[in-house]
């Protein structure tokens, strides 16, 4: 049955755990009956490995984890590392200086699978969401000293702006060649974060990758998130869906369920398999 859902991707932050919170006893057991039914179950999150596994249990009801927004996954059974991607010295250094350039604090994080340690860059202005990242992490941060600092492989590089979209965009055009993913900051939930990856990386193209590797296909997909950096995974998935919490923009491209804190995964996932079902 082409319509038949054999793969469930599911963001992490802000669609299946709540912000200070823990995933919920409904999407837990959600997760839980779609291993009774063959079909295999994926998170797809922003964070590096190191964070995601501070907040899933080891026995956590998935079977693939795709971190750092596609650049990296793990088996979760085995947690074998099976895909990592990174940018090597010299773009890095490149990317840095463009940075450096247009004043923007940015940190440089390390290859998979430690890029929880990471070098960074400062301008002195005032930032507080870069402040407050630094300080989460500070036993893994070390300074850039000088641009020649800079030239290191990377996963990717982070740059934290303020919520200013035109500036983003602005930004933005200043790269060629490198993939850019906007997502709101988890810290402050106002902040503007651009990461900065290798060409073909993406939640979506994690997926792509992952079912090449699984032989399954999109059109047997269901996937749901809530934030910018979720719309490669919504553009790639056959059933795509954003919690109520996620920005308007994306409410109005996307079928939407109820709010992370009211079990919207596990109400979209059972509303798309009992549709499947009747077709």
């Amino acid at each position: 049955m082409a319509d038949q859902i054999k793969i469930v991707v599911s963001d992490l932050d802000g669609t299946l755990l709540p912000s200070m919170g823990e995933v919920s006893k409904k999407n837990y057991e959600c997760l839980e009956e779609l291993k009774k039914s063959n079909i295999t179950r994926v998170i797809a999150t922003g964070r590096t490995l190191y964070s995601a596994m501070a907040v899933l249990p080891d026995d956590f009801p998935i079977d693939y984890l795709i971190f750092s927004s596609g650049a990296g996954i793990m088996n979760w059974h085995s947690k074998e590392l099976i895909y990592s991607q990174q940018i090597e010295a010299d773009e890095v250094l490149e990317l840095s200086k463009i940075l450096v350039d247009h004043d923007i604090d940015f940190m440089i994080l390390d290859p998979i699978p430690n890029n929880h340690q990471f070098w960074y860059y400062q301008t002195g202005n005032k930032n507080p969401d870069f402040d407050r990242r630094l300080n989460l992490y500070k036993q893994f941060a070390t300074p850039i000293g000088s641009l020649k600092d800079a030239k290191r492989d990377a996963c990717q590089i982070l740059a934290i702006l303020p919520n200013k979209i035109d500036w983003f965009e602005e930004i933005k055009t200043k790269f060629d060649d490198i993939k850019i993913i906007r997502a709101t900051s988890p810290l402050d939930h106002e902040s503007i974060w651009m990461e900065i990856f290798p060409l073909h990386i993406s939640k979506g193209h994690g997926c792509e990758w992952l079912c090449n590797k699984l032989g399954l296909n999109a059109n047997n997909s269901f996937v749901i998130g809530n934030d910018y950096n979720d719309i490669d995974l919504l553009e790639w998935g056959k059933h795509s869906y954003v919690v109520e919490n996620a920005p308007h923009e994306l409410k109005d491209k996307y079928q939407v369920t109820e709010n992370v804190i009211k079990d919207g995964f596990a109400m979209a996932v059972e509303k798309v398999l009992s549709e499947c079902e009747v077709k």
